[in-house]
């Protein structure tokens, strides 16, 4: 049997017929690959930029060919490095460095996967968004339309005169769809809270309040099980679901009202608020009371640092002349032979010690303590937090001060 050429073997695929039947050119172009890739292209010319004013090593030159190159992506290249990286971003940073040389030793620098995979899904939710809003503009205002044309028109209606300035029998069903869908985002928000502070507690760094006599475990005396936060997780996936039966209610309304609405109103709506405001009540306990391990953090720190240290050294290399994915490699390699001390051995984490035992690393090597200061890290997190609790958190509260019993201080 003959290889399939490229295009049979695309059709020996399966392909989702929104997107081969129904959707518009320019959003399937939105989600393509072409899209996806030429973005993470833009964005580390940008990033290069953006570095090259902050006063690093970048010259005209390596940006001028980044920018020349912004398209021209090898896709067969790219798929033959992540099938050997087993890495999609790395894989496009080398399929991008071969056709930019002389940048090939700045491109990605001092950025993780993230920068590009969460910027480009941003830019893309925006530019989906930036093709819908038009097409949702001319529905409105051709349904505008027809609703003038047709004001006068005299039909048979059921209308109760409900205070909405447009409505039928009953208030819009829509109305407890945007009513449940808020609420089931607090309960998402609310599951991620408390799961982080599980996995926390997990690792002795942080606890919920725990009563003197309260017992974790009737087999295990020492467990500290989270139960708070565990209640709050089990009953905010219910309150997520319950965003369901709006949904459908809404979908069905024949006309102006079907009957089928209220007993499923009955529970949904009620339950919704009842398991919003059980879970509230736990998470306010939960906040009230955590507390936090220090010293636990401090250990764990120092066990890892020094991995979180590796993308410290690249810049410090790249800065004192080196190329970035040589760096990159040199670092990988050893880190996987200090990993291998941690996890096969139960040693502590020699990575250091082997960057200071590698000559390629001598330039950097009077440097290594300032890399390893664990302050460096945390970036403009401190200030962040100052700004969101005084520009979006404080404001937002103010409106209840009064029921929370207090004055509420505005964070400088």
């Amino acid at each position: 049997m003959a290889t399939p050429g490229a295009e049979e073997d695309m059709l020996a695929r399966y392909r989702s017929p929104l997107v081969s039947r129904y959707a518009s050119a320019e959003m399937a172009f939105n989600f393509s690959e072409r899209k996806k890739f030429g973005t993470w292209r833009r964005l580390w010319l940008y990033l290069a930029q953006a570095e090259k004013s902050l006063g690093l090593p970048i010259t005209d030159e390596q940006i001028q060919e980044m920018e020349a190159n912004l398209d021209n992506i090898d896709f067969k290249m790219a798929a033959e490095e992540e099938k050997k990286l087993r890495h999609d971003v790395m894989a496009h940073v080398h399929t991008f460095a071969h056709c930019c040389p002389k940048a090939a030793a700045i491109i990605h620098l001092g950025a993780t996967s993230c920068y590009v995979g969460d910027n480009t899904d941003l830019i893309v939710l925006r530019d989906g968004f930036n093709l819908l809003l038009p097409k949702l503009a001319r529905v409105i205002s051709r349904l505008a339309n027809f609703a003038e044309k047709y004001a006068d028109l005299p039909t048979l209606g059921f209308t109760h005169y409900q205070a909405y300035i447009v409505t039928g029998q009953t208030y819009s069903r829509k109305v407890d769809i945007e009513v449940l869908s808020v609420l089931a985002s607090l309960g998402a928000s609310i599951h991620k809270i408390c799961t982080d502070i599980r996995l926390l507690a997990n690792l002795k760094e942080i606890e919920e309040p725990f009563e003197k006599e309260q017992i974790g475990s009737s087999a295990m005396p020492y467990k500290r099980n989270p139960m708070r936060s565990e209640r709050c997780c089990s009953l905010a996936r219910h309150l997520m679901t319950l965003v369901l039966d709006p949904l459908q209610t809404a979908s069905v309304q024949w006309f102006e009202r079907t009957l089928d609405d209220s007993a499923n109103r009955r529970v949904c709506l009620a339950e919704a608020f009842l398991t919003a405001d059980i879970i509230l009540s736990t998470l306010q306990n939960i906040s009230e009371g955590l507390v936090v391990y220090p010293k636990v953090i401090e250990r764990r720190i120092r066990q890892e640092l020094p991995f979180m240290a590796t993308e410290n050294i690249i810049m410090a290399m790249v800065k004192a002349g080196g190329n970035r994915q040589d760096c990159h490699e040199k670092i990988r390699v050893l880190s996987q032979q200090a990993a291998a001390v941690v996890k096969q051995e139960g040693g502590d984490n020699d990575l250091i010690t082997r960057v200071h035992a590698d000559p390629y690393f001598s330039p950097i090597h009077g440097h290594l303590e300032s890399l390893l200061d664990p302050s460096s890290f945390t970036g403009r997190a401190p200030q962040q937090v100052a700004k969101f609790l005084k520009e979006e958190v404080r404001p937002a509260l103010m409106p209840y001060q009064s029921k929370m019993g207090g004055k509420i201080e505005l964070a400088l």
